[in-house]
């Protein structure tokens, strides 16, 4: 009942202004964090996808290990084991290099999945007319493959970049200096302690104000393709009608 009175309490909403620049530091090492692990998911999606659709048994399989073994374990799981595996080689653990490659492994998984299943959604014939007229696996798949599955991988990335950003929060459990860490630490603090409900909302919004653009982004790109795609498939219907 006092954190519910605390979100209404003139005082506590003044100490988080004061405050602020522990959110937005919060806020800039999430965004650190999620950035740069989204760039080595891409990297690792475009690579175990391409291996995942390549048709080669060798490269299918470590696709396969790849993603089955990150997605069915936990992403808190990976984190702790990396973060104390540098602490007790001698490495040393830097929490926000820690967060980058592990949301960047576990995010890659799913990228590797949708870059897969954009692949294969482009019809055969697709590839065989390349092969036909002598492209290589390369040269086909960037001037024919990849160009069209584009807007089939493209929605779902931007979903998954949505879970990254999200998925910053686990940072917490290594001690991180991310949003909801620097969030708790400021409502247990010794002389920042109390405001829970203000604290608490302003980090939510900040969350809010990065993911409901980018998730409205994806819905809206993918009601649209959709569209297009009928609009395409009623003209060919019109077309063949009129030849008949």
């Amino acid at each position: 009942m006092t954190h519910l009175i605390d979100t209404f309490s003139a005082d506590a909403w003044a100490k988080v202004w004061a405050y602020r620049g522990t959110f937005l530091l919060g806020l800039q090492n999430t965004l650190i964090t999620a950035v740069f692990g989204l760039l080595l998911a891409l990297m690792l999606g475009i690579v175990f996808g391409l291996f995942g659709s390549s048709g080669k048994k060798p490269l299918s399989i470590i696709s396969r290990i790849y993603v089955e073994f990150i997605q069915n374990t936990p992403v808190l799981l990976q984190m702790c084991f990396l973060y104390y595996a540098l602490a007790f080689s001698g490495v040393g653990a830097d929490i926000i290099t820690t967060g980058i490659v592990t949301l960047g492994v576990y995010t890659g998984a799913y990228m590797a999945e949708v870059v897969r299943a954009g692949i294969q959604a482009v019809p055969r014939g697709q590839f065989e007319a390349a092969q036909s007229q002598g492209f290589g696996y390369v040269q086909y798949m960037y001037y024919i493959i990849l160009p069209q599955s584009i807007k089939i991988i493209l929605p779902p990335m931007v979903n998954q970049a949505v879970n990254l950003f999200k998925n910053t929060s686990c940072l917490y459990i290594v001690g991180g200096a991310d949003l909801i860490s620097l969030t708790y630490s400021f409502v247990t603090g010794a002389t920042t302690g109390g405001a829970y409900g203000p604290a608490y909302l302003v980090c939510g919004a900040m969350f809010f104000i990065v993911c409901f653009p980018l998730s409205s982004l994806a819905t809206a790109w993918e009601t649209s393709l959709k569209k297009r795609d009928a609009g395409s498939a009623a003209l060919v219907r019109k077309l063949e009608e009129g030849k008949a």
